[in-house]
């Protein structure tokens, strides 16, 4: 038998579905550097030259316009990559110039879903109008998050929801969208219809839009999950839930027609600019940047070295190169930084340990450390960290005019280190002389503000084991 919600309490939610949903984390590193790289222009002309940048993300290039524009469309409007200033202004928005610079996916998310709320500017105004009709204002990474935590600690266990069960017991139910209903009684029908052994509807386009948010929820390290159809809490990232669960943060633009469930596609279109301000607003207070040793740590004990490791370095340089530690703070360089010491130690040439330097960025000289040879000859390194749930691809790099004009200036000494960070995994890929594999038809490069370059791991770098710094 099939759970039906009360007709009178059925409304479905929607959003935007990315073309790109399986490949979600890949496209997004992608598009947040190539929008980061665009200075604000009218609309159409950043419209174009993100079309543009699509177009160039691998295996579109036989795309269709229609395609390639809903791409644009998709990510501009769900994920807030774009502002929307001074009238017909574009520009990139703050979200995707700090996952450019970061390439913390886990963080990212956990800022889109924290904003993330319906109704909101990520659904055309005619949908709006119609959430705003039936009195929807919902959080669901809020509330999903506030049911779980009461599960666990009402039954004293980590228990888990099915997809389904917050599809039809959460997302689709006003009881919850529109009036806001205590968790436990949700928790109370979802156990009544365990017990009655009722199933739900899992056609996707039913579904679909819950399963999106819990997936984002899953790349975003708050839930878990095993069998990609039941979710737990994380409870490693117990902090992060409670900043979720205790937030006020809410875009309150549309509240006084929610209150009269009445409102206009004019007053609806004239918050536009104001929703992707909201979305791109300064969240400083709120850190969502992830703890690079806790995610990669097997245990406790190698998270304790990993960040004794790091600690030790960034000491030492500030104390040999008079930086501050917020210079050399960032932890993916850090490690690399250990990498290099500990390859020297390896080799038999501790005596050129001192010789490896983190080059601050505000030096801009093309990389991000100096290292040496074991024949002492220079190596100059720049670093590209990213962060995510999943494993990804990584055929793809963007390097800045000066990075790519240092890269052809040192040629062989010149090394891109890709350290691509997921649960469980940490892999280090090792690019040498970009330029002359360039030339040498060996990869692609396009300018773009610099250089994006496209390779085949298969047949150019290599993998090496990620070292770590110990006396």
């Amino acid at each position: 038998m099939i759970y039906q919600i009360p007709e009178e309490y059925y409304f479905r939610i929607h959003h935007p579905r990315p073309r790109f949903k399986n490949d979600v984390e890949n496209v997004l590193i992608y598009v947040a550097q190539s929008i980061s790289e665009l200075e604000p222009m009218p609309e159409a002309d950043f419209a174009q030259r993100l079309n543009d940048a699509i177009y160039r993300y691998p295996g579109n290039a036989n795309k269709t316009p229609k395609t390639i524009n809903n791409w644009r469309t998709e990510i501009s409007s769900l994920f807030g990559f774009v502002r929307h200033v001074d009238g017909n202004i574009a520009e990139a928005g703050r979200r995707a110039r700090e996952l450019a610079e970061d390439g913390d996916l886990v963080a990212f998310f956990k800022s889109y879903l924290y904003s993330f709320q319906y109704p909101g500017a990520h659904i055309k105004p005619h949908a709006i109008l119609e959430q705003i009709e039936h009195g929807v204002r919902f959080k669901p990474a809020q509330y999903i998050l506030r049911l779980l935590t009461y599960i666990r600690e009402a039954e004293g266990a980590n228990i888990g929801l099915t997809k389904g069960e917050i599809c039809h017991c959460v997302f689709n139910d006003l009881r919850v969208t529109r009036d806001g209903e205590d968790v436990s009684l949700v928790w109370e029908r979802v156990k009544a219809n365990r017990e009655r052994r009722l199933s739900y509807d899992l056609t996707g386009d039913v579904i679909r839009y819950a399963g999106d948010i819990v997936d984002y929820m899953e790349t975003a390290n708050l839930l878990k999950t095993w069998d990609g159809r039941t979710y737990y809490l994380n409870e490693a990232e117990s902090e992060t839930i409670l900043k979720f669960i205790e937030s006020k943060e809410w875009f309150s633009g549309y509240d006084r027609m929610i209150a009269h469930r009445k409102g206009s596609l004019d007053s609806i279109n004239g918050l536009y600019s104001d929703w992707f301000s909201y979305v791109n607003r300064d969240m400083d207070t709120t850190d969502f940047k992830t703890d690079i040793l806790a995610y990669i740590a097997a245990d406790e004990r190698e998270y304790e070295t990993l960040k004794n490791t790091g600690k030790e370095i960034s000491q030492r340089l500030a104390a040999e190169e008079g930086f501050s530690t917020k210079d050399i703070g960032d932890m993916g360089e850090n490690l690399v930084h250990g990498h290099e010491c500990m390859r020297m130690k390896l080799g038999g040439r501790d005596d050129l340990i001192h010789l490896i330097k983190r080059i601050p960025t505000q030096f801009a000289v093309g990389y991000d450390i100096s290292s040496v040879e074991l024949d002492e000859k220079k190596r100059y390194i720049e670093v590209k960290t990213t962060i995510s749930s999943k494993p990804l691809h990584f055929n793809t790099v963007h390097l800045t005019k000066n990075e790519w004009k240092t890269a052809e200036t040192t040629r062989a000494a010149y090394y891109v280190y890709r350290l691509m960070i997921s649960k469980g995994s940490k892999k280090l890929f090792l690019l040498q002389d970009p330029v002359g594999l360039y030339k040498q038809d060996k990869l692609q490069m396009t300018p773009n503000d610099g250089a994006d370059i496209t390779f085949d791991p298969k047949t150019v770098g290599r993998f090496e084991d990620l070292l770590v710094w110990e006396h």
